[in-house]
């Protein structure tokens, strides 16, 4: 019969050839461990499925080390890349993680921080853009959290994501210096600020070009490929179009590309469009999406760093750490057309 206890620090040390104190500093301290012990060590973690028992060592070691986290949509591409980050700078030191979908329930989230109450989890990160909904009420109070993807309006949690003003400056930026002076921003919104800013950022750059407020076109939005299908259809009751979109994300830019071909026009030849995000969709648009690329990999990376860093230290300061965004030249942007 097949043993099915959990693996141990000691069944990785056998494998790899190396001693216990090797594999726990490869764990928790790598860069100190040469590259060829380190490789022979994950490996080694690899086919015992040694970090897959996380919870089982914390409860061993009288101490969680899991980190629980909360995230709307785990279909979001967004999501998917962030993760990676996550989990792998999690594995480095000794952690493993629990996926909370919320699925934008409350209840949800509550279920789910009784991970935190219950001591099998002992840090937090955050996908939604807000603390748990009624986890005062529940008595949970929250440990070590970082907010990524969307910062937490008014609140003293650390964040690390994206410069969504510099990134939003350059999209506004290329389509200002292709020629568009009636720039369409797309996906305003009152209560996510990840979306304020990309608004501001858009301010920032028709400043600088000189366009005057009056001759700027908003539309709010969800940042969902329905909320961009509607914008165009808005703007098409209005006297005066756009030659250019600009989108708070790439879900808003697929559901304007959507309406605009719907209508039977020529795209980028009569309005160009861009997005914010770069989702692997983009490059099968037709045309293919110009968009600024989010560093999702290492904005999850840094966010589990500084989250390890207040389950050690504990800092009481709130911290912002903003990843430069790059643009990404495709096809859907171009000079704008002339219209009689």
């Amino acid at each position: 019969m097949q043993n099915s206890a959990p693996a141990t620090i000691e069944d990785v040390a056998r494998l790899a050839e190396v001693s216990i104190a090797t594999v726990s500093r490869a764990i928790h301290t790598p860069d100190k461990v040469a590259k060829s012990t380190r490789q022979r060590v994950n490996q080694a973690i690899a086919i015992t499925g040694y970090t897959t028992n996380a919870m089982a060592r914390s409860l061993r070691m009288g101490r969680s080390n899991m980190i629980l986290i909360l995230a709307p949509d785990i279909g979001d591409p967004n999501f998917s890349s962030t993760l990676i980050g996550l989990e792998n700078e999690a594995r480095a030191h000794g952690y493993g993680v629990l996926i909370g979908h919320t699925q934008n329930d409350p209840e949800r989230g509550l279920e789910y921080l009784k991970f935190l109450s219950s001591g099998q989890a002992t840090g937090l990160v955050l996908f939604t853009g807000h603390e748990p909904f009624g986890h005062q009420v529940a008595g949970t109070r929250l440990p070590p959290t970082v907010a990524v993807f969307e910062p937490v309006f008014g609140s003293k949690i650390s964040y690390v994501g994206v410069d969504d003003v510099a990134g939003a400056r350059k999209a506004a930026e290329h389509l200002l210096s292709a020629g568009h002076r009636r720039i369409a921003f797309i996906g305003d919104s009152r209560t996510r600020l990840g979306h304020k800013r990309r608004r501001q950022g858009y301010d920032l750059a028709l400043d600088a070009a000189r366009i005057a407020p009056e001759n700027r076109i908003v539309i709010e939005g969800e940042g969902t490929i329905e909320s961009g299908r509607l914008a165009v259809e808005q703007l098409f009751m209005r006297d005066t179009l756009p030659t250019a979109f600009m989108c708070v994300n790439d879900a808003t830019a697929i559901g304007v590309i959507n309406g605009l071909n719907a209508r039977g026009y020529d795209l980028p030849k009569d309005f160009s469009v861009i997005g914010f995000d770069d989702v692997p969709q983009a490059t099968y648009l037709s045309p293919a999406l110009t968009t600024i690329r989010q560093p999702r990999t290492a904005i999850g990376k840094q966010a589990m760093a500084l989250l390890l860093a207040q389950l050690a230290e504990r800092p009481t300061e709130r911290r912002e750490i903003l990843l430069m965004p790059d643009l990404i030249v495709r096809g859907s942007v171009t000079g704008p057309t002339v219209r009689r």
